[in-house]
């Protein structure tokens, strides 16, 4: 059994793509499980959510990284997946996952991003971002994980302890505490279509400059609010 998180808020004109890409999947249905976890949404997130998924529920925990954390606990997988609302899953993003945890030594998965919406400006903003991965993966020095296409072995993931409960960062932060019990490993082919629409509407320089601000201050700061943002 698989288990797939899903964080959600205010997803209502996302949240149906993505659960039907996770039910295309070249697996049988039966092997993993989708859990939607909400932050309260004031939309009918969860009322469509409730179509695909065999979990939907308000999360408890803080933030992105609580949520996470919650639909974790509620899991039944040997393997936790996160992925995000506004993200479309390729078929074999659930079959390359399990393979990827044929090594027992590997204890959490990552891959990389492309753009949803069109254009060459998302496309060379996104190539930047997975060339800045393989680097620092190659060269042991950055694992840059992304909640949105990352998987781990669930044992180490409660063993590190969960994610941290914070704005941004939370994706590196974990990934040195998976590195301390296993090996953290990129799969270049393990790729989800990803939303722009960050950047889109605060601009990709303000977008890049508040994440690194927050990651660099600790993860919270109360000059930038990164999490639930309402966009357009």
């Amino acid at each position: 059994m698989i288990s797939i998180i899903v964080p959600t808020y205010n997803e209502e004109s996302n949240i149906e793509q993505c659960l039907q890409s996770l039910s295309k999947q070249t697996i049988p249905r039966s092997e993993y499980e989708i859990i939607v976890v909400d932050g309260n949404s004031k939309d009918r997130t969860r009322e469509i959510a409730e179509q695909y998924a065999d979990m939907v529920f308000i999360q408890t925990s803080k933030k992105v990284g609580g949520a996470r954390n919650d639909g974790a606990i509620a899991s039944h997988g040997d393997i936790i997946a996160t992925t995000d609302a506004d993200c479309i899953i390729p078929p074999d993003w659930i079959a390359r996952i399990m393979a990827g945890f044929s090594d027992p030594a590997v204890v959490q998965l990552y891959g990389l991003v492309e753009p949803i919406e069109p254009g060459i400006r998302h496309k060379i903003s996104l190539a930047l971002a997975n060339t800045f991965s393989r680097l620092g993966y190659y060269t042991h020095t950055l694992y840059y994980t992304l909640g949105c296409n990352t998987a781990f072995r669930r044992e180490a993931f409660f063993e590190a302890g969960m994610y941290r409960t914070i704005d941004a960062g939370d994706d590196l932060e974990i990934a040195r505490r998976m590195r301390e019990i296993g090996r953290v490993k990129l799969d270049g082919k393990l790729r989800v279509s990803f939303s722009m629409r960050r950047y889109v509407q605060f601009g990709t320089l303000k977008s890049l400059y508040e994440w690194l601000y927050i990651t660099i201050k600790g993860g919270d700061d109360e000059k930038y609010q990164y999490s639930k943002r309402e966009y357009k």
